[in-house]
């Protein structure tokens, strides 16, 4: 508080009262100018008694000093220019609280979650918390500031720019851009995404899931997601991530273009029936 005031404190000796002998007796004659005076009138709100201290603090302040010339008042006129401004905001009470910054780049304060730049994990930090507000300090410099949450616990106040880049790009996308990245791979792939995202009854929760499948195209191609899609509804009917890469790594759906073939020949001649090297294939 005197920081923020720019004042100095230097506080009295124990037991020595005469350190400080003008607070002392001025401490003394407000309590006989004002308390005394009143102490027998009867006041019916609040706002009637804070009138009336005004009122005798008025008097007090410009009550003439009985050894030296002036009053209160007058003193603090001449020594007012002489003072430094007020801050602007007026000083708040904190408190100050250690955290350790989870795994999910946020630190836990009174059962609420703030987000810490994502380079502080693992890291111990120092939370300084106002009624308002909550500051995080790392080595004595101030990394980041949220406004306190209140309300239900379990609460996150999350900054973006705190997240990893990878989890960044989750915050960009919803389920309709995933639907349309989709089509521009295949029906199959769109069947699987939609599978995917109504799966969860929170749709932000299958977002990581449909991104990982999308990116599929980039490390095989879009052609070969799209036949792992359509492969995949073989195996289950809730098709995910893992079984679509498991199917792309394993080969399966190299499988479909043969398949694919084979069927072709033969319903050439006899409709859509498989060929007989179909049913000889190793399952």
């Amino acid at each position: 508080m005197a920081e923020h005031y720019g004042t100095a404190i230097i506080p009295a000796r124990v037991k020595a009262p005469k350190d400080k002998p003008t607070v002392e007796g001025t401490v003394g004659d407000v309590s006989t100018y004002i308390l005394a005076a009143i102490r027998n009138q009867r006041f019916f709100t609040l706002r009637e008694l804070n009138n009336e201290i005004k009122e005798r603090l008025y008097q007090f302040n410009h009550k003439e000093f009985q050894k030296k010339e002036g009053s209160r008042a007058i003193g603090f006129s001449e020594e007012r220019a002489y003072l430094l401004p007020l801050p602007n905001n007026a000083f708040e009470i904190s408190t100050w609280k250690a955290a350790t910054v989870q795994y999910n780049y946020h630190v836990s304060v009174d059962k609420q979650f703030y987000s810490v730049p994502y380079e502080y994990i693992k890291h111990r930090v120092e939370v300084r918390v106002t009624s308002r507000v909550i500051e995080i300090f790392f080595e004595g410099s101030r990394i980041c500031s949220h406004i306190r949450l209140t309300g239900r616990p379990g609460q996150y106040s999350t900054t973006e720019s705190h997240m990893p880049p990878k989890h960044q790009q989750y915050l960009r996308w919803d389920g309709d851009k995933f639907r349309d990245w989709a089509e521009k791979i295949g029906p199959q792939t769109v069947n699987v995404v939609n599978g995917i995202l109504t799966r969860y009854k929170v749709e932000q929760q299958a977002y990581r899931s449909c991104m990982g499948l999308l990116k599929l195209a980039d490390k095989y191609s879009r052609q070969r997601l799209e036949d792992a899609c359509e492969v995949v509804w073989n195996y289950t009917t809730e098709p995910g991530y893992k079984a679509v890469a498991a199917i792309l790594k394993a080969g399966q759906d190299k499988l479909l273009d043969n398949d694919n073939n084979e069927t072709s020949d033969a319903s050439s001649q006899y409709g859509f029936t498989r060929g007989a090297g179909y049913y000889g294939k190793e399952r």
